[in-house]
């Protein structure tokens, strides 16, 4: 496994102390355009979106507080569970992309929390955690253009060494890291608050190792807990 070490900074375990996030780190993975599997999974979790578990709305109302403390407004812009959550309602479906994040979509779907999925070989040195001072920089696209952009002051972002990776702590993820159906180093971060048990989150996570280990059998595994 290589270097590759996710970190949560004490300014952002401060805001919310309940943060935990399990972290999935994957080499010799696959990935597909499409996927049978995937796609039946995918459906599923839309078809059943409105049952959800127990902690569901009371899960997503926490995230949208976390949103409000560092000065987002997530009835514009929603942590990505939660925006899944209103596309699946509203349209009674969601595009394919590819089979992993399909799958992952899925998982965040039923389990009700926001998952990134990120390809480790767009990284420059390790993900962080942190809140920004604004100078950051983010590249991400505008009417089709590659655009950069600077998150707010004091907003909490995914970053590494060479800018933000993924801005309002689980809201938009840029390009450089996306994955791919040629990744084979894949990164994934299951992000809960209270009250969504733990246990959950590993639950989710441990669904989506198993997956990825029958599209390939020999890939290598690292499930660690963030927080």
């Amino acid at each position: 496994m290589p270097a590759f070490a996710p970190t949560v900074s004490p300014a952002v375990q401060a805001l919310r102390p309940d943060f935990r996030a399990v972290s999935v780190r994957v080499t010799g993975g696959r990935n597909m355009l499409a996927e049978p599997e995937a796609a039946v999974m995918l459906q599923a979790a839309v078809a059943g979106v409105a049952e959800g578990p127990a902690w569901a709305d009371e899960h997503l109302a926490a995230w949208a507080e976390a949103y409000r403390a560092f000065g987002a407004r997530p009835n514009r812009t929603p942590c990505s569970a939660e925006a899944l959550r209103k596309r699946a309602l509203k349209q009674g479906s969601l595009p394919a992309i590819n089979a992993v994040v399909d799958v992952y979509n899925a998982l965040s779907l039923r389990y009700a929390v926001p998952v990134g999925g990120e390809d480790m070989a767009g990284y420059a040195g390790s993900p962080r955690l942190i809140v920004a001072d604004g100078s950051e920089k983010f590249e991400t696209t505008a009417d089709g253009q590659p655009a950069v952009e600077a998150p707010d002051l004091g907003e909490v972002v995914w970053r590494d060494d060479a800018g933000v990776t993924c801005r309002r702590w689980n809201w938009r993820q840029g390009p450089r890291t996306r994955l791919t159906e040629d990744s084979t180093a894949l990164w994934f971060v299951f992000e809960r608050l209270d009250p969504m048990p733990l246990s959950a989150a590993e639950e989710a996570a441990g669904e989506l190792v198993d997956y990825l280990r029958r599209l390939a059998p020999g890939l290598q595994a690292d499930v660690t807990v963030l927080g």
